[in-house]
């Protein structure tokens, strides 16, 4: 069963549970998402990023997330 923008949009929330998280994506494979997060503060963009990553990294080793154009901000 292909993993949906909900099941990713979960995966970040479990980890950034204050966070605005959009994903958008509708073939299962190739996502685009945005996660607005307070904790992103005094970090730089690769930071933030890899702390976003982390939190989906089994299903991007598994292959279940072959693609996800990540952008990443603090609050303003």
């Amino acid at each position: 069963m292909a993993i949906t923008a909900k099941d990713i949009e979960d995966l970040i929330r479990a980890s950034f549970p204050d966070a605005t998280i959009t994903i958008e994506g509708a073939d299962g494979v190739h996502f685009q998402g945005m996660v607005i997060d307070e904790s992103f503060r005094g970090k730089n963009r690769v930071q933030q990023q890899r702390s976003v990553m982390a939190a989906i990294k089994d299903k991007v080793d598994s292959g279940e997330i072959h693609a996800l154009g990540l952008t990443t901000k603090v609050p303003e």
